[in-house]
């Protein structure tokens, strides 16, 4: 699939977006009108009570009471309202994230069969053959032989002996340049780092967890673990106990 069709198709998905992101705030500013008229009338309710509290009797202020607390939970319905309608709006936002997420690495798949296809090499890729050739007649020597040893067993050199993704070679991208990307200030942060959510993430088994979602990297992952799995601060929390 061309990258055209790949565009004009997610042009097409996000057409009606900026209206119903428009709806949305506009009935999230409605309920907060409401709520502020609400709010006001809470206020005079509490001062005819107050001024008038010594006169009335005990069922004019339960009624009077009444009237307050009925008030408050009208605000509490409009501020319950407006919560939903926030969270709609940021799934709405995020799915179209996503789907621009799996059409980029849908079409880096296609990019990298044509490019196998055609015989292309990148020159990382060239790179890397070179010294895979150098390290094989190292090794037929005595001493690539003694050198033999657990570094090779490394995730590292296993992912070199396998070469390269080619979708890193097209758009290399490190956690230290995730790290140093501005941050929406309305993207939530996890991890120890307290950073928004890149790479492969692991969540934390304790329900009671603060942070729930780590950086593969900050909490020492090159792979998901079997079983369940405990972040550093939860697992020192059990110790304490």
């Amino acid at each position: 699939m061309a990258t055209a069709i790949y565009l004009e198709h997610y042009l097409d998905s996000i057409e009606n977006l900026p209206c119903e992101l428009q709806r949305n705030f506009t009935l999230m500013r409605d309920l907060d009108n409401r709520t502020e008229e609400k709010k006001g009338e809470i206020d005079k309710l509490a001062e005819e009570y107050i001024a008038n509290v010594k006169n009335l009797a005990s069922e004019q202020r339960v009624q009077h009471l009444q009237k307050i607390q009925n008030a408050y939970s009208k605000c509490k319905e409009f501020s319950d309202d407006k919560v939903q309608l926030a969270m709609q709006t940021y799934e709405m936002v995020d799915k179209h994230i996503r789907r621009l997420d799996a059409d980029l690495a849908r079409f880096e798949n296609e990019l990298k069969e044509k490019l196998e296809v055609s015989g292309y090499e990148s020159p990382d890729a060239k790179t890397l053959k070179k010294g895979e050739s150098r390290a094989v007649r190292e090794k037929r020597t005595p001493r690539g032989r003694g050198r033999k040893g657990s570094d090779e067993d490394s995730p590292k050199k296993k992912k070199m002996k396998n070469g390269p993704d080619l979708s890193d070679a097209l758009l290399p991208m490190q956690p230290s340049d995730v790290l140093d990307m501005p941050v929406d200030p309305n993207e939530p942060t996890y991890c120890l780092c307290h950073q928004v959510s890149y790479g492969e993430m692991i969540g934390c088994d304790n329900p009671d967890c603060p942070i729930e979602w780590f950086h593969f990297a900050c909490v020492d992952l090159a792979t998901k673990p079997k079983g369940k799995w405990f972040c550093p601060r939860c697992t020192q929390d059990k110790k304490k106990k």
